[in-house]
């Protein structure tokens, strides 16, 4: 259940990362822990902002939807 609420909320936050070049894919989601791992693609994952959005658009949407996400991490490819 919390991986599917989990999949709705990140489709709402792709759109704009695809507006800019660039997309997102999960890799892990550690329920225990409360860590989401995540594969940023195409401009976003050169992108010198890369760790801003993850922390402060990308964590703080999860944070505020689901507030068992603790941490979301950023898996290069």
């Amino acid at each position: 259940m919390n991986r599917e609420k989990l999949e709705k909320i990140l489709d709402s936050i792709r759109p704009g990362l695809v507006a800019d070049g660039g997309n997102l894919n999960l890799v892990d989601y550690d329920a225990k822990k409360g860590i989401v791992s995540i594969v940023l693609q195409g401009a976003c994952a050169h992108c010198q902002l890369a760790d801003f959005t993850a922390k402060y658009v990308i964590e703080a949407e999860l944070k505020a939807k689901m507030p068992s996400i603790k941490e979301v991490k950023i898996v290069k490819s």
